[in-house]
């Protein structure tokens, strides 16, 4: 199953948990209700509109994943570079 990517609004998308299912896509960086961090969708499931999700950036040794509720996305945006040249 395919999901569209969401509309652009600056740097981030307004996400509308009512076409949530449709918009959201695997790899999507996106904001939750009652936290300042980014978290990156790992997993999706439409029917029963859940996702797991993992705190981005993610440390290699750290495998915490997580289930959610769509609703509980407030924002999508775009996933920082975790890696810096030097």
């Amino acid at each position: 199953m395919s999901f569209l990517k969401l509309e652009e609004n600056k740097n981030n998308f307004k996400f509308n948990p009512s076409d949530s299912c449709k918009k959201l896509y695997k790899g999507a960086c996106v904001k939750i209700k009652n936290s300042q961090k980014t978290f990156q969708v790992v997993g999706i499931n439409p029917e029963s509109k859940v996702c797991w999700i993992r705190e981005w950036p993610f440390a290699l040794e750290v495998n915490k994943t997580f289930s959610l509720e769509i609703n509980q996305i407030t924002v999508q945006t775009f996933c920082a570079d975790s890696f810096n040249e030097g």
